[in-house]
């Protein structure tokens, strides 16, 4: 039967054309054929989705047999208190779907930069930092590049206009980081160069290394270290995300106050 259904679900026989056949039986429970044809994936061999449909079946089949033991076990009591959890995540469900539609619909998503900086300065004690954080620049790239006398010249120079050309020259890299007027996690320069971390936590104008995967230059203009305040540029997602949580709960909010002030004009609610 198994050898039978992994043809099937190879795609030799179309969903609309799998009929109501019962696979497998746990009780008076059945699983059908189009129960799983979605567990399976497209390209997978006859083999292997043969195996996957017994594990399939098992797993289903031990499912039904906890289930079937557990009711048989199960007093009175506990059946009332699953009732009632049930019925309360029903309810949950429906009420915070309802509100999700509604924020949706209402909840305003534009955040203005001064509503930024306001909210940074008033909270700004309480944005540390818990990671290192670097202004740099960085080059990896081949020991044998034929111009590297003068990509590092230009590195050093760290102009505009150098770092143009740099800019121009990337295919030449394995990689690289020009912009430094921005912060970076001290991890992903760590990752990218060979230098050790109490290298990268001094700023310095230059640094060059070489080793067997190629040669690194690195600039570093600035430092932010853990339990430092945070910038608010590098912060500025976090900060919206705060915005943006306050706005739901403030319109969930009035949502509520609306909803009973409209409920109690139309006396559909009543306190006696």
């Amino acid at each position: 039967m198994l050898s039978f259904l992994s043809c099937q679900f190879l795609g030799l026989e179309k969903r609309e054309d799998i009929k109501e056949l019962p696979i497998a039986k746990v009780y008076n429970q059945n699983l059908f054929k189009e129960d799983i044809v979605d567990l399976l994936p497209k390209n997978i061999s006859k083999e292997d989705s043969l195996v996957l449909v017994r594990s399939i079946i098992n797993n289903w089949a031990a499912k039904q047999l906890l289930l079937k033991k557990a009711e048989e076990n199960n007093s009175l009591e506990d059946n009332s208190e699953i009732n009632k959890l049930v019925q309360d995540y029903r309810q949950a469900l429906l009420i915070n779907g309802y509100k999700e539609r509604l924020i949706k619909q209402q909840l305003d998503t534009l955040i203005s930069e001064d509503e930024i900086s306001d909210y940074f300065n008033s909270n700004s004690d309480n944005f540390r930092l818990n990671e290192e954080l670097l202004k740099v620049r960085y080059l990896h790239f081949s020991s044998d590049l034929i111009d590297k006398k003068e990509v590092i010249k230009l590195f050093r120079e760290g102009d505009i206009e150098s770092l143009e050309e740099l800019e121009s020259r990337q295919l030449s890299f394995k990689s690289m980081l020009l912009n430094d007027s921005i912060w970076t996690p001290l991890e992903n320069v760590l990752l990218k160069t060979s230098f050790s971390r109490d290298n990268l936590l001094k700023k310095t104008k230059f640094l060059q290394k070489e080793d067997s995967l190629g040669l690194y230059l690195v600039a570093i203009s600035d430092v932010l270290i853990r339990g430092d305040k945070a910038p608010k540029s590098y912060i500025e997602p976090t900060i919206k995300q705060m915005i943006l949580h306050q706005r739901k709960l403030q319109l969930i909010r009035d949502i509520e106050k609306i909803i009973v002030k409209d409920a109690i004009q139309n006396e559909s609610f009543k306190i006696y």
